[in-house]
């Protein structure tokens, strides 16, 4: 499925090049004890590698809105969406973007 996002472009690993990463529209959650790792899933346009953008990282799921957790959980396409035309969180991950 393709997201209308903002263009993406970031170092793949697969492809040893810069290249576009497509919103995936699908978050990875990751719980270590009592702390949450939150990233949405880009891929490259090219090879389909996978690149992890941070949402949250260590922090404590009562920190996060429980509707936002569930939305995670379910990998909402229009959360998904938000952040994925959120400039800030694009720019808090080090990608490039037009």
């Amino acid at each position: 499925m393709r997201l209308d996002s903002i263009k993406v472009y970031h170092r793949c690993g697969g492809c040893g090049k810069k290249q576009e990463f497509i919103n995936s529209g699908k978050f990875r959650v990751n719980a270590n004890g009592n702390q949450v790792d939150v990233w949405l899933i880009y891929r490259c346009k090219k090879c389909k590698h996978s690149w992890n953008l941070a949402i949250y990282e260590r922090v404590r799921l009562s920190k996060i809105k429980q509707g936002d957790y569930e939305l995670f959980m379910e990998n909402d396409c229009e959360l998904a969406l938000k952040y994925g035309k959120d400039i800030s969180f694009l720019k808090r991950n080090n990608a490039e973007f037009s």
